[in-house]
């Protein structure tokens, strides 16, 4: 073993730059997630007032990270408005693939084995969606795994205290994160370490800090908003439906029609037998493994529980819990290259078919499309002080450069008195009330029960639909889009 370490030494660093010039191909596809655009709309309207918001001088806690929000500021203040968006998504890619290279030294030894896990890691979908989808969740996973290999692998007390700051300052539900990480270390170690726990506070105070002292609220206020918008009290049949429909983005990574995936449970079945095969060993990295193994499961289990369908909730979780897979083909003494075989033809290259075919048919509904209503109001309307009401707030307002309302009240705090007084009728009560200059709906208002308000109120300016933006010259890529259409239809409305 010595003699591997030192001759492959430097090879898991190879393969981080290889991971990250392979995942930039994704690059390609233009596809990035809608609530990065909120963020980069946030820090674009710091560098124009110098006020952290999204509609102008209106203070406002739009996107649900702080620290990512500073990061795309300077991105801008350096690259320019116009081009800071592919460093910064390259930025975020080399981040993760570092942080993947911390992982891989903390539960495994051999540098072989940790090249090939920084590359097979790299390259499943929740990994390729971190890299390139521009969240914050590249970052956020450096910031962690960072904080696992500096602060209690080489016990650096700098780390121990300022990487939870960072990461707290990132998203304040990484508390889950932290807190797991806290309580198997004293298990572990049978003392408290102050020197995390002052971390742990000083980054509590500072995001909640921050938050009082600049916006006048304790939480986000993308939080608040999601808490008034979606409903709280459903009956426990239609939480069961929701559960079937959406748990493959909790455990697994291949979301296929219908309402049961069992590929999913086949998945997490051969996660759990090999984090069991693997603690059984007693080794010291079980340390590490019944961290990252255990806050994988409380974060998803508490995201399920507030019924959060979001999938980029569950990327982290997702690939930390494949992770002990990784390490179990990996170390496999005997038929090693028949386990990676098996697991390369069977799993991680379906998974990155799907991952591409996904991702060219997001990003054409995305790119291709949504940003084309923005692109339009852009050039339709010369006065960005004039407001739209849609839902949701990334791409439109961020390429039509118009202010916005939108359904939920992430953007825009004055709707969520709205849904508070009368919410079936929230929309129509805030256009009247507000009187937006635009309306982007999915559906028709000009029928249904409200018509006849919006006929004396507003025109039919122009429809998008999704079926005018699924043709392509190459005619893979047309088989692509229509295989997997991406995107709502939208009626725009002006007022009279």
């Amino acid at each position: 073993m010595p003699e591997i370490t030192g001759k492959y030494r430097k090879l898991p660093l190879y393969f981080v730059a290889i991971t990250v010039l392979v995942k930039l191909v994704f690059l390609l596809t233009h596809h990035i997630q809608e609530d990065a655009f909120i963020t980069w709309r946030v820090a674009q309207n710091l560098l124009d007032y110098g006020v952290i918001g999204f509609n102008g001088a209106t203070k406002i806690s739009a996107s649900t990270t702080h620290l990512y929000v500073f990061v795309s500021y300077f991105f801008n203040l350096i690259f320019g408005k116009e081009h800071f968006i592919y460093p910064l998504l390259i930025f975020n890619s080399i981040l993760f693939t570092f942080g993947s290279y911390f992982l891989s030294k903390l539960i495994l030894k051999n540098p072989v084995h940790q090249a090939f896990f920084i590359f097979l890691f790299g390259i499943l979908p929740p990994s390729i969606k971190i890299s390139i989808l521009g969240m914050e969740y590249g970052i956020l996973f450096f910031l962690e795994m960072a904080f696992l290999y500096f602060g209690l692998k080489e016990k650096k007390i700098w780390a121990q205290i300022l990487f939870p700051i960072l990461i707290l300052f990132t998203r304040i539900d990484t508390v889950i994160f932290l807190g797991i990480v806290g309580l198997v270390d004293v298990f572990y170690n049978r003392k408290i370490n102050w020197f995390f726990v002052l971390g742990g506070v000083l980054g509590i105070i500072s995001v909640v800090s921050f938050n009082w002292f600049y916006f006048g609220e304790l939480v986000n206020n993308t939080i608040v908003a999601k808490s008034v918008t979606y409903a709280k009290n459903i009956s426990f049949t239609l939480q069961w439906k929701y559960f079937l429909v959406n748990y493959g983005n909790y455990w697994g990574m291949l979301k296929l029609p219908g309402d049961f995936n069992p590929f999913t449970i086949l998945v997490l079945v051969f996660e759990m037998v090999c984090f069991i095969y693997l603690v059984s060993k007693s080794k010291e990295r079980n340390y590490f493994l019944w961290m990252i193994f255990l806050f994988a499961w409380v974060k998803q289990l508490v995201f399920i529980s507030q019924r959060s369908y979001f999938d980029w909730y569950y990327w982290v979780p997702q690939i930390l819990l494949f992770s002990v897979v990784l390490v179990f083909v990996l170390e496999q003494k005997t038929q090693k290259m028949l386990w990676i075989s098996l697991l390369l033809i069977f799993y991680i290259l379906p998974m990155m078919a799907f991952q591409t075919i996904h991702s060219i048919a997001t990003g054409n509904g995305e790119w291709n499309y949504r940003r084309s209503i923005g692109l339009f109001l852009k050039n339709y309307e010369k006065d960005k002080n004039q407001y739209i009401l849609l839902e949701p707030a990334g791409y439109i307002p961020y390429f039509s450069g118009l202010k916005a309302i939108d359904e939920v009240g992430l953007v825009d705090k004055e709707i969520q008195k709205e849904i508070k007084k009368d919410k079936p009728n929230y929309w129509r009560n805030t256009a009247e009330h507000r009187k937006p200059k635009y309306l982007l709906a999915p559906t028709d208002l000009f029928d249904g029960k409200d018509s006849v308000f919006y006929k004396n109120n507003y025109k039919l300016l122009k429809e998008f639909r999704i079926k005018n933006y699924l043709k392509s010259d190459n005619k893979i890529l047309e088989k692509i889009y229509k295989l997997k259409p991406s995107g709502t239809d939208y009626n725009l409305y002006e007022k009279k």
